[in-house]
């Protein structure tokens, strides 16, 4: 019986896809590799480690594994087809797993044979004899060139660094499993406590219909440990836990934290009319060249403070920007509270009539903007601020609230206008000389741009 023509050998590797790596692409995968081959056979799996985990390779195996054997329920096998994707934020990203596919494929005659072709326009495709196609594709554009397609298998490569996590993986990757009860894997390496962080949680918590694995890069033996202990003794410790551990950690420079941004989410009511009776505020932040104009509305009158109103435009001349200003001040009523650094004085002159205050984020040699942003911060770790996801076409592409809350830290804040203009009525709703319990404001800032 020879080793690999055995009839055998490619039943026993239909159910074992560590014994396929082994007998068919002649390679050893490590301990922490082996698990999540056996493992992740989960409608969702969720795998998340250090760098030079080996990651690509381990899913570049079981796409590999389940394009050959067109894994999936038996009552979906009559069409004849079987599609599997890896997808990524970059195409280059998207075919570091392509690629790696090819490279375990070639030189392996069996395997060879199984492959009808290799086509790289308008995007990397192989097709297998048995009527499987995998594909490379990218989620830019919040997955539209995803849209209309549906697969049996979808790999997430990096999936802690999507923008727009939310839409891309709920309204666009779900659905396009649904038609065949497809699988899903989230892979990546962590990126502080964002959405990522929560997904694993949730999916941690449904055992039985999810899988989740974590590794470190010393599980790797093809990595240098004496590199590994070098990067140790000189990086952060968070650094260290985050890029070699693959732990989840906080950034330490993020002005609001995944979790917090979730539990303001979580509170919100959504965009609301005024109601009579209700108290209001409201925070401008003015466009400077490239920004934008931001406004937001809080009704006060409920708790916690909800945001019910969003005003966001750019290009508008000093005339229309006040125009809108008074519109929104007639429609809810209440205080208004403008960036007022450099040209917003001219603004705050024409606002005399509504009772507009202003605010400069350059007091103190950038002191002020440091006190309000960490006001903005209280405000979330006292559950006392809640909003709706908000999204807007941004010259092509789509802007949320909720990803410049993610991008926002204490030491790059210069492009959030959102942001910056929820801190400000936030300081109307809720200002430190307002408060009872006397609790000191200290921003975790280097620099305060």
């Amino acid at each position: 019986m020879t080793r690999l023509a055995s009839n055998n050998r490619w039943r026993l590797a239909v159910t074992d896809p560590v014994l396929f790596a082994r007998e068919f692409l002649e390679v050893e995968p490590h301990e922490g590799q082996i698990r999540w081959l056996q493992n992740s056979v989960c409608p969702e799996n969720l795998l998340v480690t250090g760098n030079r985990w080996g990651k690509s390779f381990v899913q570049a195996i079981k796409i590999i594994h389940r394009c050959t054997f067109r894994l999936r329920r038996l009552k979906y096998d009559s069409s004849g087809r079987y599609t599997a994707v890896n997808a990524s934020i970059t195409m280059d990203q998207a075919k570091i797993v392509f690629n790696n596919v090819l490279r375990l494929i070639r030189g392996k005659p069996l395997m060879e044979v199984l492959v009808n072709c290799v086509r790289w326009s308008p995007y990397p495709q192989l097709y297998f004899a048995n009527g499987a196609v995998f594909t490379a594709r990218s989620t830019q554009n919040r997955g539209e060139h995803l849209l209309g397609n549906d697969y049996d298998f979808f790999s997430f490569d990096e999936a802690a660094f999507e923008l727009h996590p939310e839409y891309v993986i709920n309204d666009v990757v779900t659905m396009r499993l649904a038609d065949r009860h497809g699988m899903l894997d989230l892979i990546s390496t962590p990126k502080g406590k964002n959405w990522f962080y929560t997904k694993a949680e949730e999916m941690a918590r449904r055992t039985g219909a999810c899988y989740v694995q974590t590794g470190s890069t010393f599980e790797n033996s093809h990595v240098s440990r004496e590199y590994l202990q070098r990067k140790m003794d000189t990086l952060s410790s968070a650094v260290v836990s985050q890029n070699i551990m693959g732990e989840f950690v906080d950034s330490g420079d993020e002005i609001v934290s995944e979790e917090l941004i979730q539990a303001a989410l979580a509170r919100s009511t959504g965009m609301a009319p005024p109601v009579e009776g209700h108290r209001y505020c409201h925070g401008w932040d003015l466009a400077r060249k490239v920004t934008y104009t931001v406004g937001v509305t809080i009704d006060l009158s409920v708790t916690p403070f909800q945001v019910v109103h969003i005003e966001r435009f750019q290009g508008r001349d000093w005339d229309s920007v006040i125009a809108v200003i008074k519109k929104v001040h007639r429609v809810y009523g209440g205080e208004v509270l403008i960036d007022s650094t450099g040209l917003g004085d001219v603004v705050l002159s024409q606002l005399s009539d509504i009772g507009a205050s202003g605010y400069s984020f350059a007091v103190g040699g950038g002191k002020a903007k440091a006190d309000l942003l960490a006001n903005l911060q209280l405000m979330h770790e006292r559950q006392r601020i809640a909003y709706p996801y908000f999204e807007q076409a941004d010259s092509g592409l789509l802007w949320s609230n909720v990803q410049e809350l993610r991008d926002a830290t204490w030491t790059d804040n210069r492009l959030c206008d959102f942001v910056m203009a929820l801190a400000l009525a936030c300081w109307t709703a809720g200002r430190p000389d307002r408060e009872a319990d006397g609790k000191v404001l200290i921003p975790r800032a280097a620099k305060i741009q």
